[in-house]
């Protein structure tokens, strides 16, 4: 060791000098050793670093006379660059104090930049800061990690924290400001990208400031832009973000001013469409990006604006995620490009405004559905941003008309799309751009939002809700209020109940209350048409809500606003109003008063509104309109008896009495006694005569219930009453019936030996007798349903001769009419007979038990479409009230799912259906099996409510269902009894199996079948559709290879051959976006639907890794079993089982060797048909491409493409050729000649037709090959 070496050891030993001394002069020495040293040394070793006291003397501002420093150095023969090693050194030992002494040192006057600044000590500056900003970062989050506190002391034993120094951070910051603008950074890249990144990452953008003000700016300003883009775009709000993007404001944007340099001002320009092309793809982080770039463009200039327009506009016409980016920047843009409020030429044509506008209609029709989402939404929002404007309808509407398609046509389009987030977004803008669709509404749209009130998803029947809601609110003509009507009240029965509370309130915002607006109407006058007088569509709402289908979910919002308190008694004392209004003009119009009929809908929404508003309801106007009703009044003509062809109203007249006595049943509690025991008396005579008509009986009978309850005094009395005329009433209806048939079996006595003609049956059907005998039977079918207590043994005797009458069934000798058969007499009698058969049975078990099996041979072997319906229904209510006894009938019951009849259908579907909802029927058996066909019934509304049914409901009830179904639905549907059919198939005689059968192998037939097997997979996770991959191969196809499935069959080939379609069909096909496709509402929803969306593609790669791993070790082995098989028997069947493959494989073309290496020549074959593929469909493009040209040269353009395909396909044939020289697995292939191939190949002149061999007859097309 020297002795300069150990000086400075010795120094450092006694604290230094400069320690000891505090002076100029020792720090000096302390340098002059270290240089003598470093110049002394014959090796190349880093210096030591500078002693703690001497950096801390250094960084003193108060300490170091700086302006005289370097002076003192160099009179002290040491030059300047002998700091540079030292303080280098210390930057690792001591960094902050040897940054800020580095950095004094740069800052200081007449200092030598030239020869204290070099790039490696610079960065190891950048280091020690970054560094000190990391460790006061964890200091602040952890105050009590220091060895102070210690945990695993005693309480008594913890001292505490010692002070902490001051930092030198901020010193240090606030020097690198001042020295970054000094520094030499424009020639060393790397430095300066350095510190921008340091001052970056630090916040420190004073600095950043000092760069931008230096002399390399035009060098600088990109990487500050490139430095400060990752903050800008970062994916949450925060301050620094915030603060980025006001420097970016405030610093960056004013250096691109026309005064600037060109470096700098394109840089500038370049800014915003930098900052777009590194955005992120996520909603919220997107959405920051973009409120970003638009902040950035509010403080350009217009030609900036407009040249970052021309690049959005360009970017729209690009990849999915800049067209995406795109359509948010251009509704963010908008209002930047649109001039001033109160110019109209804001969207005159060339204009930027026009421009963005017709760009986002344009984006509405893209390929990719989130894009097609976020065009519509931003397009609702861009259409507020143009009203708020003052833009007119008019101009909107040309505006957003793109080519001859108008919105509404758009609407229609993006209304049924098969992209939920598309059909949502099409919803909200119809809710905003109501007033642009124009009237009359295209029916087609309003079609597609009812259809939408009932999508799977809950958001989109919410945004329906509103959308049909909205229109209907702007446009109440009759086609709107009639979609509305059909698509809204039904949701009061949705499974979500907000969107019931919602559908309620609807209701009585656009129906109930604008009805209440005629409660104060008075009757002018000079009034005569009622249409002047109420006010606009009141009478067409009261006649819409009486439509058959939508009566009972009206009744369901009635009854639950009622509950509520959400009725007024506003609503009745408006219909009242109404009817009596009606009358007077009647009257006025010097009509007789017999013809006049109530608007319609008015009583029964008044006997729907009476039950909870029951003192809004005037006796003196129930009694005026109950006489004038029952023809009691004026003229006493004797109307309301039954139905005739001459009195076009008593229909009318007939359910207007029915809401009439129903509105009395309900305010029966706030009748005068006297006018309630009089009423009851004329229901009772009125009842006794047996000649009204059906349709008012019920109505009669609980009318007269409930006014002697309130008639009598107590409940007891009240009860005895109702015993008493209801036992009066089965004594006359038993006299009447028992008349009817002793008169009926003489009649057919007396002609025996002559046949009944037509004439004599009309006769026979039409007589009084008989009228009344039929009104007899129904009201005892009425009075036990009111009062099941009643005896009606009596009449049991009488019913069962006319529901058995013609059969050859032995029967009491006492009984009249055995030989006579009222099923051809009389059939409404002998309908009416089962249905009061059917509700005495309800209300008697034991009865019950002896009558159900003839309830359900009749249902089988009746011809009667009306009878097997009203006895469909009576089965669903055995179903209910006695489940043991009509259970192991459901295998003939579901046979109606069959019927010949479209209502029988429709009915037995529905009322099916409640019951397995309710779980009376559960999903066992054949019940599964024997719904499918309804999926492709005749009946379009039988389709839509079994699309319904399998697509919202089974999916949430039984979700396993249709994968557990799968394989027997192909052998149920095609009647195949042998392997693995259902076991109802097996050794049965009856009809069942083939009635659910879709047999046949003609196209219709397979493209029903088809059809199912889809609407079944679509129920399916992935995870259940490879399952269902994995068991067709091995029940299906393994099964024919292992001889178990006779392919040789009609029916064992129609299931094989709907396996192969199924494993093709692109419904079948996983991959890694058919877990994210459900998941699409998320896409949207924040850091949450963000993260389940990335944890269902994760699950979407795993399952297609899955089913990669199948289809190489299950399937395609069976593949070339089966392949074999099939060409031993020369089937049809070769050519469907090699389009299969080709789907399934032509994914993994890079593969093929790898999976097929068991059969090299199927490979060959399976790439030649590939090709074959592919050139037919790149020749049928250019043939399309051609035929829209004019031009005659553009027909060859697709026989020239195709060429090239044929090329490639006949030296793929070549390749196959060879192969089967060689070795052939095939046995088809292995029997062929092999001079004679070789003679084919070598002439060249015929195209080579081996394998057009193995490709047999009936390939079927792929769905997804387009």
């Amino acid at each position: 060791m020297d002795d300069d070496e150990m000086d400075v050891d010795a120094a450092d030993e006694m604290g230094s000098p400069a320690s000891a001394s505090g002076s100029l002069s020792a720090f000096l020495s302390e340098v002059a050793a270290l240089h003598r040293r470093s110049s002394g040394s014959s090796t190349a070793s880093s210096s030591p670093p500078l002693s703690l006291a001497s950096l801390t003397f250094l960084s003193s501002s108060a300490a170091v006379p700086l302006s005289s420093f370097f002076q003192r150095i160099a009179a002290a023969g040491l030059p300047a660059s002998s700091l540079s090693a030292p303080l280098a050194a210390s930057l690792s030992a001591h960094p902050l104090p040897a940054t800020v002494a580095y950095l004094r040192l740069l800052l200081a006057p007449a200092s030598p930049l030239l020869s204290l600044f070099s790039p490696l000590p610079f960065l190891s500056l950048l280091l020690a800061l970054r560094k000190a900003s990391s460790a006061a970062a964890h200091d602040a989050t952890n105050p009590n990690s220091g060895s102070g506190n210690n945990p695993r002391k005693r309480k008594n034993q913890q001292r505490p924290p010692a002070a902490r120094a001051p930092s030198l951070l901020p010193e240090a910051l606030s020097l690198l400001a001042d020295a970054a603008g000094r520094l030499p950074l424009g020639e060393h890249p790397d430095t300066r990208r350095s510190l921008v990144d340091t001052a970056t990452e630090l916040m420190a953008f004073d600095v950043l400031a000092a760069v931008l003000g230096s002399d390399y700016r035009a060098v600088a300003v990109p990487d500050v832009v490139r430095s400060l883009a990752p903050v800008v775009l970062s994916a949450s709000k925060s301050a620094a973000r915030a603060a980025a993007v006001d420097f970016l404001v405030r610093n960056v944007v004013p250096l691109g001013a026309e005064e600037g340099e060109d470096g700098v001002r394109k840089a500038v320009a370049y800014l915003p469409r930098y900052l777009a092309t590194k955005a992120p793809e996520k909603s919220e982080a997107r959405a920051l990006a973009v409120e970003a770039i638009v902040e950035v463009l509010r403080a350009m200039g217009p030609y900036e604006r407009e040249g970052f327009a021309t690049y959005v506009v360009a970017m729209a016409r690009g990849k999915a995620k800049g067209r995406l980016l795109a359509v948010d920047l251009v509704l963010a843009m908008l209002p930047l490009l649109l001039p001033s409020e109160g110019d109209d030429c804001g969207l005159q044509e060339g204009s930027w405004g026009l421009k963005f506008v017709r760009l986002l209609v344009e984006r509405c029709s893209d390929s990719v559905g989130w894009v097609r989402a976020r065009a519509l939404t931003n397009a609702a929002q861009a259409l507020d941003v143009l009203s708020e404007r003052g833009m007119e309808v008019d101009q909107l509407q040309e505006v957003t008309r793109i080519g001859n398609m108008s919105l509404g046509e758009l609407l229609r389009l993006r209304c049924t799309d098969d992209k939920a987030a598309v059909r949502k977004a099409t919803l909200v803008l119809i809710t905003k751009a109501i007033r642009l669709i124009g009237r009359p509404v295209d029916e087609l749209l309003l079609s597609a939002m009812g259809a939408a009130c009932s999508d799977p998803l809950v958001s989109i029947r919410k945004a329906a809700l509103a959308a049909i809601s909205e229109v209907f609110r702007n446009f109440p003509d009759e086609r709107v209020t009639k979609e509305w009507l059909q698509a809204v009240p039904p949701l009061v029965i949705d499974s979500e109940t907000s969107i019931q509370e919602e559908c309620e309130n609807l209701f009585l915002e656009l129906i109930l209350n604008r009805i209440c607006q005629a409660a104060n109407l008075k009757l002018e006058d000079h009034s005569i048409d009622m249409e002047d007088v109420f006010p606009e569509g009141t009478l067409d709402l009261l006649k819409s809500i009486c439509d058959g289908e939508v009566v009972p979910c009206i009744k369901k919002i009635c009854a639950s606003l009622g509950r509520k308190k959400k009725l007024k008694s506003l609503l009745a004392s408006s219909l009242q109003n109404i009817i009596t209004i009606s009358e007077s003009l009647w009257l006025r119009s010097s009509k007789p008063i017999e013809k006049w009929t109530a608007p319609v809908g008015a009583w029964w929404l008044l006997s729907e509104v009476s039950l909870f508003a029951p003192k809004s309801v005037n006796w003196k106007f129930l009694s005026h309109h109950w006489k004038l009703l029952d023809n009691v009044g004026q003229d006493g003509t004797g109307r309301g008896k039954v139905c005739s062809k001459e009195e076009p109203n008593s229909a009318l007249w007939a359910v207007d009495r029915v809401s009439l006595l129903q509105t009395i049943s309900n305010v029966s509690t706030e009748l005068p006694v006297e006018p309630a025991a009089e009423l009851a008396h004329s229901l009772l005579a009125r009842i006794e005569n047996f000649d009204m008509h059906l349709s008012e009986l019920d109505a009669h009978v609980k009318s007269l219930k409930t006014l002697c309850k309130r008639k009598a005094k107590t409940a007891k009395e009240g009860e005895s009453l109702i015993q008493k005329w209801v036992k009066q009433l089965v004594c006359k209806a038993v006299d009447i019936l028992d008349d009817y048939i002793k008169e009926t079996s003489e009649a057919a006595g007396r002609n025996f030996f002559t046949p009944l003609s037509g004439k004599v049956k009309g006769r026979k059907e039409t007589s009084k007798s008989m009228s009344q005998a039929v009104i007899a039977i129904f009201t005892v079918g009425s009075l036990i349903l009111a009062c099941p207590t009643a005896n009606v043994q009596s009449v049991i005797p009488l019913l069962h001769t006319i529901i058995t009458s013609g059969n050859s069934e032995p029967r009491p000798k006492n009984l009249a009419g055995g030989a006579v058969s009222f099923k051809e007499l009389a059939p409404s009698l002998y309908i009416q007979s089962w249905d009061t058969m059917a509700k005495i049975c309800l209300v008697d078990d034991k009865l019950a038990k002896r009558y159900i099996p003839l309830f359900v041979q009749e249902l089988e072997r009746s011809d009667l479409a009306t009878l097997r319906n009203n006895i469909m229904i009576a089965m669903a209510d055995f179903y209910v009230r006695y489940t043991a006894l009509v259970d192991c009938y459901m295998s003939k019951i579901t046979k109606s799912l069959r019927d010949p009849c479209e209502v029988v259908r429709r009915q037995t579907f529905i009322l099916l259906s409640k019951l397995l909802q309710r779980d009376y029927v559960k999903w066992r058996g054949v019940l599964f099996l024997r719904f499918l066909p309804s999926l492709v019934d005749e009946s379009e509304k039988i389709r839509h409510l079994t699309d319904f049914l399998f697509g919202n409901i089974l999916k949430a009830k039984a979700p396993l269902l249709a994968y557990n179904s799968f394989i027997e639905a192909i052998y149920v549907l095609n009647n195949c009894l042998g392997h693995g059919a259902h076991s109802e198939s097996q050794g049965r005689s009856d009809r069942g199996p083939t009635l659910f059968a879709i047999r046949g192998t003609d196209e219709r037939s397979r493209s029903k079948r088809m059809h199912i097997y889809v609407s079944l997979l679509k129920q399916m996770a992935p995870e259940h559709l490879l399952a269902t991959s994995a068991k067709l191969c091995a029940e299906i196809l393994a099964a024919a290879c292992d001889g178990l499935l006779n392919v040789d069959d009609a029916a064992g080939s129609a299931v094989l051959q709907d396996a192969l379609q199924i494993l093709a069909c692109k419904e079948m096909r996983i991959h890694p976006n058919i877990c994210t496709d459900n998941s699409e509402m998320d896409e949207e929803g924040g850091v949450d639907g963000g993260t389940a969306s990335a944890l269902m593609a994760a699950r979407g790669r795993a399952v297609t890794q899955v089913a990669k791993k199948n289809l190489i070790q299950l399937a395609v082995p069976i593949f070339i079993e089966l392949k074999r098989l099939l060409e031993s028997k020369n089937s049809p069947l070769t050519g469907c089982l090699m389009e299969c493959l080709r789907v399934l494989l032509k994914d993994y073309k890079n593969e093929m060797e790898e999976i097929l290496v068991a059969d090299k020549q199927l490979q060959k074959e399976l790439l030649y048909d590939m090709q074959k593929v592919d050139a037919a469909s790149r020749g049928k493009a250019k043939a399309k491409a051609g035929a829209a040209k004019a031009a005659g040269p553009s027909s060859a353009t697709p026989a020239h493409g195709g060429g090239k395909g044929d090329a490639a396909a006949r030296a793929t044939a070549r390749s196959v050729l060879k192969e089967v020289n060689r070795n052939t697995p095939t046995p088809p292939l292995h029997s062929m000649s092999v001079p004679k191939v070789r003679s084919m190949l070598g002439t060249g002149s015929r195209r080579p037709a081996v394998l057009e061999s193995v490709r047999r007859l009936q390939p079927f097309e792929s769905d997804d090959e387009n």
